[in-house]
């Protein structure tokens, strides 16, 4: 069982982020990779629905903030593609299957690999050694990261998103199926980050009776020299604190970087903000951890 030992309990409250080398083993990373690959062969998104993901504010609000494709996708699996991949009509530039930037956000609840996973006995048993006596799942993606232009993600942290009150309730798991590389776009942390609060909240809105999102608050201009590079082999898991900073750069190698990233909640005691623009429905209410 994948428990931590009292020096990595440490190590993560410290910095706010941890390394699992070797938590799955490359045959289970070719079967998540081999079920992703079956959900985009019959991938079929509208031409309306085709949305550019990104994770630059101005283009966050104009693209994902305002579509309602995006904003009830917290209970569906959904596809979201790389910018520039789409013509002035909304049809492909590149084959389909290279265009993909994620898939979200509920991978967790609606395909039996990916729940498998996310439910598996290592993943409570890791839960359970970081003190989560009632964790939910609140979403889960497949990152594609694709080869030459697979996007950055700017410097950020995941309880801009997923706020809470208290903080400190939302944990990422982030799994590498690929080698993450300095070349392929791994992850960067800053150690200790964590213990700030938050600086920026993604919030719904309204304009009229239409569904928008904006944000309070702003991100600081982070010091290039504070971030750490995490380069991790296929198979290693990163624990991601909800409130520490990290970022990845854009790939440019001629090698994808896929990974599957879920967010778990301590439910007990924890109030999930109403103005998160992810919000549990009748149909799909977040499902425990614990099973």
């Amino acid at each position: 069982m994948a428990c931590l030992s009292p020096s990595q309990l440490q190590k993560f409250q410290e910095d706010g982020f941890l390394v699992l080398e070797g938590f799955l083993s490359a045959d289970e990373c070719v079967a998540m990779q081999q079920r992703i690959g079956e959900l985009v062969a019959d991938m079929d998104v509208p031409i309306h629905c085709r949305i550019e993901f990104s994770t630059q504010e101005e283009e966050q609000l104009r693209s994902q903030g305002k579509k309602d494709y995006f904003l009830s996708s917290g209970d569906k699996i959904r596809f979201f593609f790389e910018k520039g991949v789409f013509d002035e009509k909304g049809n492909f530039l590149v084959p389909p299957e290279k265009s993909i930037n994620k898939i979200g956000h509920a991978l967790h609840a609606h395909d039996p690999v990916f729940r498998h996973v996310t439910h598996s006995p290592k993943v409570q048993a890791l839960a359970k050694s970081l003190g989560l006596q009632m964790p939910v799942v609140v979403q889960s993606m497949y990152i594609f990261k694709q080869p030459h232009f697979g996007g950055e993600v700017s410097p950020h942290q995941d309880s801009t998103f997923l706020y809470t009150e208290p903080l400190g309730r939302v944990l990422g798991m982030w799994i590498a199926l690929e080698d993450a590389t300095l070349e392929n776009g791994c992850l960067w942390f800053i150690p200790g980050s964590h213990t700030g609060g938050v600086s920026r909240r993604m919030v719904r809105a309204f304009a009229g009776l239409k569904l928008n999102t904006r944000f309070l608050g702003s991100e600081p201009v982070w010091d290039d020299s504070l971030f750490v590079p995490t380069p991790v082999q296929r198979g290693a898991l990163i624990l991601i604190h909800g409130e520490v900073v990290h970022k990845s750069e854009q790939n440019l190698s001629d090698r994808s970087r896929h990974a599957y990233t879920f967010h778990l909640m301590e439910s007990l005691g924890t109030m999930w903000s109403l103005e998160n623009w992810l919000q549990p429905t009748a149909e799909l209410p977040f499902p425990p951890l614990y099973t």
